[in-house]
């Protein structure tokens, strides 16, 4: 099955995935198969690799090393056009949708566009809404676009919906890396009821409680990055 049959299935039946994040930026290479063994008795379905801020080089050495030591799929979450692998097996084509900066609405994906012409792995368009998280995320730094506030779910909604009217396959619902709160459960649940996507929903998410809410809402993925940079305790 391709990454997208994989999600769809997975929305469908209501399959919990979940994906870990790493950030090229962060990640010692070298420990990647310490790391590996320590979250091996979690239920991890993916990889994501990417972050705010980063190079392609570091990108593909992190994906490469990745490859080695796992079977499972290897999808980039880039930043930039530049942030990419031949290595990976997917791409997450992100649109920020919830702001307005044309840089990262179709800007860095015109300037990528001539070397996915290329690419041997799957390109997954995705619409990307960042939420609210109680705190300045780095993609509302590097993005400068605001988040949208998750007091206003039917702002949220609509946008979500928009993106399904114009043709995306995936839709993200972000938090923010180490957000203070993640992604609200009844957000979460409107959006579902409301759009037919796959829905990736990370950012916040450090104990097993908010994982489980955030699957009982209606996420097909669940992503994790910075809890599992740190401690595993709360799951």
């Amino acid at each position: 099955m391709s990454i997208l049959e994989q999600l769809l299935a997975a929305r469908q039946s209501g399959a919990r995935l979940l994906a870990v994040l790493l950030d090229p930026e962060k990640q010692d290479v070298g420990k990647l198969p310490e790391f590996l063994q320590r979250i091996d008795s979690f239920p991890v379905t993916h990889f994501l690799v990417g972050g705010s801020t980063g190079s392609g080089t570091a990108t593909d050495v992190l994906v490469r090393a990745l490859k080695k030591h796992t079977h499972l799929p290897v999808i980039l979450f880039p930043g930039s056009s530049d942030q990419l692998s031949d290595a990976a097996d997917g791409l997450l084509f992100l649109s920020l949708l919830s702001g307005r900066n044309p840089e990262y609405l179709i800007g860095q994906h015109v300037r990528a566009a001539a070397v996915l012409r290329q690419a041997p792995y799957e390109v997954l368009a995705t619409a990307y809404l960042l939420l609210d998280g109680g705190n300045e995320s780095a993609v509302q730094r590097v993005s400068e676009t605001l988040p949208l506030s998750q007091e206003n779910s039917e702002l949220i909604v609509d946008t979500a919906y928009a993106a399904q009217l114009l043709g995306f396959k995936l839709l993200y619902l972000e938090a923010g890396s180490g957000a203070e709160v993640p992604v609200r459960e009844s957000v979460i649940e409107q959006v579902f009821k409301t759009v037919d996507l796959p829905l990736v929903v990370g950012g916040g998410i450090r104990n097993k409680s908010a994982l489980e809410a955030a699957y009982r809402a209606g996420a097909t993925m669940v992503v994790i990055g910075t809890a599992f940079e740190k401690e595993f305790s709360e799951f």
